[in-house]
């Protein structure tokens, strides 16, 4: 086996090796130790604190220092970060270097840095984490990576912390009432199950308790009021992850504390603590600001509002700034920057250390100018490390030189760091891949639970008294509520369950997987069986015979298939990898999984036929540019049919744009194009001069004639009849197939189901996408001027659906009355292909704030501006349709809105009701599937 190959096939163990290494070599620097020296001097004598200036500290060479001061000698380090995002990325980076447990993200409470409100309980959970660690810790030392908004507000005090904290073991005796007074006064709320910090629940001898002070939950369980077990439980199912015998019940230290009882983070921290600060004058300076808004929202607060809000508002206590400076001072301080902070103010005994580094160069994805750099590196004896968080990132590096006939020598490491440096007195080159491919690179924080992911509670919220269940064992019965049942001595909380003749059935909350909700037709009672007789248990063999029936024929059906002959793409080249790796995002874990599987479906011998389910905005347009691809690169042509002659435009302007650096001609068909146009087009097609075609039906013309058709992508397939897909797929019945959609049409979703086709869901949203808040409302004027000014002050842009070309120009008059001072545009399909394209383009290029239009839009255009959308008489569309149109907004970073506007629902017709409820309900990111499946129901 050779090197190249052992590192591919162990990339675990050599990235250990060279992480190891290069660690060491920080360890042991030269400055490192010097740093460290400085550090048990303080510690020694801290009337004398250390001063250190870190000069020349370029690229992503800070965290590699600090985790050598760290490795180095046992102490606390305090990390402050320019602002929150970069702190962010300082301890992902950090996490990448070391064990988790070790490193702490100290954030602010709020939702936003210096808006202080909306209080988001995980921030506090993290922040109490850090507090509690510091104050209980016997390790030799953290790291702390914070920023000054989270500076900004004090914690609670040690003393007072350890005089309230609630502390339970196991053996002991504990009073229920008594700790639901407690945890009452400490600021817990009851619930039924809990699932975020700062709630409990109490059923029966079972007490949950979610702390501020851990990451999951705690239940205790009594006999009589003595503690039989403590065990540490996963809040999405309810089970238990271990045993304890011991557990600290932390209350929220941000709001259930006076501000007398409040100090600065600076206060708990240990004597030999390091700070190490990138630029001294950002922190005062953000710190002043937090402390000016503060004050200001303070005042607002307690003047127009006496509700609970503006108490809590006005015991929050906050840092002066210059006290903040007063108490910096007391440890070893290290700047990061070109000028030092205390030789401004006088302080002669600044130690300046020399980092003579450089950032990562700019590569372009350019692979020639990456290894001239890497073997000039190796001429001049630096050594090569590149960081992936992808292994498979690893190979295709491996693959790509190899492919290049590259002889370059470096050092992989599999974990991500946020960006690359040249450290030129240790003589190493630090590459990240997302820097050499230009993508961005997101960070990850530690998120809290929410309500949606905790399935089994979720469906005993929803349950209502009378509503029918499914019990796997006993058949459909009646839901009437929990109930307290004593079993051998102990009482327990359970659901109970009425069957036929008033048969009672209890089912304890640990077997609630047994159980769902009763899923049939709208308005069809079911029946309700009898306990104790086999009609349910032959009807579950009646059931499971006709599954093995419906198997045997999904094993002839896939039989055929796999006999019929299809092209077998080869596995992918070079050229792949770096199409694929110039994505400019990171691929989010569903992307990655469905491209895999696309690729392994076209390098088998029978023809592929996939659906790939994901939410509009999702990434399947790249999953298709991808397969595309792959499929020019064997020499044959590419299909790609679309509903709308927008959407091919788009379609044709993306696949453009991606394969600009390839030598692949796109080219596109729809009514915009003229016959001389579309004449010529077919003629490169039949000669081969055009590798991917993109068109509406002017692609089922007969007069399209594709030399060596390899790949159908069939995309919005909801919008197509069977015929018409058919009939492209008979032009060559051996080719690939593969079709996308955010709302499968039942026919599709049935079959992928059952497993007739393969299904690939994406349900990952991309980074920072939000949910758009989606909102049923009366046709009211006020409304409408108001959604359409929030929008245009904050300088996006507004959709109006009105599908009714006639009255088209009547609304947009109306608007233009609400709104005199907003710009106005108007589209529908009965314009001429000209005039539509220009408004289209002018909306685009922001020269409208308002487009009216009807459904032209529903697919297809993709403007990141937009996202407000008003849709009139929306109990007129289907479901899909309006999570389609929903879907062209919310597809930046942006808060998005989606305004349905139709008469009072008291007035609808049961399925239109159904719809607009379904829709305002199915609101979160990839709800696309859960739609379809709804339309499903409602259909019957």
């Amino acid at each position: 086996m050779c090197l190249v190959e052992a590192k591919i096939i162990f990339p675990y163990l050599y990235n250990v090796k060279n992480l190891e290494q290069l660690l060491e070599l920080y360890k042991n620097d030269e400055r490192t130790l010097q740093i460290a020296r400085a550090i048990e001097q303080t510690k020694a004598n801290p009337s004398v604190p250390a001063r250190f200036l870190l000069e020349g500290m370029k690229g992503g060479i800070e965290p590699f220092a600090i985790a050598g001061a760290y490795q180095s000698t046992p102490s606390y380090h305090l990390v402050v970060a320019i602002d929150k995002e970069e702190a962010a990325y300082f301890q992902n980076t950090l996490n990448s270097l070391f064990d988790k447990k070790g490193i702490h993200f100290f954030p602010d409470s709020f939702k936003r840095p210096t808006e202080f409100k909306d209080v988001v309980n995980h921030n506090v959970l993290l922040r109490t984490e850090t507090v509690n660690k510091v104050n209980n810790s016997k390790s030799r030392g953290e790291i702390i990576v914070t920023y000054p908004e989270a500076l900004f507000e004090k914690v609670v005090s040690p003393k007072v912390l350890n005089e309230t904290k609630i502390e339970l073991r196991k053996g002991e005796s504990l009073d229920v009432d008594t700790i639901l007074d407690v945890l009452i006064e400490y600021g817990f709320g009851r619930v039924d199950f809990v699932y975020e910090p700062g709630q409990f629940s109490i059923r029966g001898g079972i007490v949950d308790i979610f702390s501020y002070g851990n990451e999951m939950p705690y239940r205790v369980e009594l006999f009589d009021e003595e503690i039989e077990s403590i065990r540490v439980f996963n809040p999405l199912d309810q089970l238990s992850l271990k045993k304890i015998s011991e557990v600290t019940i932390i209350p929220n230290i941000q709001t259930e504390f006076k501000q007398s009882q409040k100090i600065s983070l600076f206060k708990i921290l240990p004597k030999n603590t390091a700070i190490w600060i990138k630029n001294v004058q950002n922190l005062i300076d953000r710190l002043q600001i937090c402390f000016d808004n503060a004050a200001e929202f303070a005042e607002n607060l307690s003047a127009s509002d006496t509700t609970e809000s503006a108490r809590i508002m006005n015991e929050r206590a906050f840092i002066v700034p210059n006290v903040v400076m007063d108490e910096v001072t007391n440890y070893a301080v290290f700047e990061i920057g070109k000028s030092s902070y205390f030789e401004f103010k006088g302080d002669v005994g600044v130690t300046r250390l020399a980092y003579e580094s450089k950032p990562q160069p700019s590569f372009n994805k350019n692979f020639s100018l990456l290894i001239n750099d890497l073997n000039e590196n190796t001429k001049n004896k630096f050594t090569n490390y590149l960081f992936t968080e992808n292994p498979r990132q690893i190979e295709r590096f491996y693959r790509i030189f190899e492919d290049l006939d590259a002889n370059v020598v470096f050092h992989p490491i599999n974990q991500p760091i946020h960006k690359g440096f040249i450290d030129t007195k240790l003589k190493i080159a630090c590459y990240t891949d997302h820097q050499i491919f230009d993508r961005f690179h997101k960070y990850k924080l530690k998120s809290g639970f929410t309500k949606s992911q905790a399935l089994n509670i979720k469906l005993l919220r929803e349950l209502q008294p009378g509503d029918y269940v499914t019990h796997i064992d006993h058949g459909v019965g009646k839901y009437s509520g929990l109930e307290k049942i004593n079993i051998n001595g102990h009482k327990q909380e359970a659901v109970r369950l009425i069957y036929k003749d008033n048969d009672l059935l209890y089912v304890s909350i640990n077997s609630l997987h047994k159980i769902s909700k009763y899923v049939g037709k709208e308005g069809k009672v079911p029946k309700v069986y009898k306990l104790g007789t086999d009609a349910w248990t032959n009807l579950k063999t009646r059931t499971k015979k006709k599954v093995k029936d419906i198997a045997s024929e999904l094993i002839k059906l896939y039989a055929q298939r796999k006999a019929a002959k299809g092209h077998a793409f080869p596995p992918d080249n070079w050229l792949q990898f770096e199409l694929e790796s110039s994505f400019i995002y990171e691929d989010t874990p569903d992307q990655a999984t469905t491209t895999q599987a696309v690729k392994e479906d076209m390098e088998k011998e029978y023809p592929m036929d996939r659906l790939v389910c994901g939410d509009v905005g999702f990434g399947k347009t790249e999953i298709a540019v991808r397969a595309a691809f792959k499929a020019v690169t064997d020499n044959k042509q590419v299909a790609i049919l679309v509903p709308t002659t927008i959407l091919a435009l788009q379609h044709a302007k993306t696949f453009k744009e991606r394969l600009s650096e390839f030598p692949v001609r796109v080219d596109y068909v729809n009514r915009f194009r003229t016959t001389k146009e579309k004449t010529q087009i077919y003629k490169d097609l039949e000669t081969g001069k055009i590798d991917i075609l993109i068109g509406t039906h002017a692609i089922l013309n007969k007069k399209v004639k594709f030399k060596d058709l390899g790949l159908l992508v069939i995309d919005e397939e909801q919008k197509f009849g069977v015929a018409a897909k058919e009939k492209l797929r008979n032009f060559k019945v051996n080719v690939d197939t593969l079709t996308l959609t955010a709302t499968p049409i039942p026919r599709t979703l049935q079959f992928s189901l059952m497993a007739a086709r393969d299904l690939s869901v994406i349900n990952t949203a991309p980074p920072n996408r939000q949910p758009i808040h989606t909102e049923v409302r009366v046709f009211d004027a006020d409304l409408i001027r108001d959604a359409i000014y929030y929008e245009t002050m904050r300088g996006g842009q507004v959709y109006f659906l009105h599908n009714r070309v006639k009255s088209l120009p009547e609304m947009r008059g109306m608007i233009q009355r609400l709104c005199p001072d907003i710009d106005i545009g108007m589209a529908h399909g009965q314009m001429t292909p000209k005039d539509l394209e220009s408004t289209l383009v002018d909306f685009i290029d922001r020269k409208y704030d308002v487009l009216v239009c009807t459904n032209i839009i529903e697919t297809g255009l993709d403007i990141p501006n937009a996202n407000t959308i008003l849709i009139n008489n929306a109990h007129h569309f289907g479901l899909s349709d309006l999570h389609q149109l929903r879907g062209r907004v919310g597809r930046s970073n942006k808060k998005a809105f989606c305004y349905l506007l139709a008469p009072p629902i008291s007035v609808l017709p049961p399925d239109s009701r159904r719809r607009l409820v379904a829709i305002e309900e199915f609101s979160d990111l990839g709800s696309g599937l859960n739609i379809a499946m709804k339309d499903l129901d409602i259909r019957g």
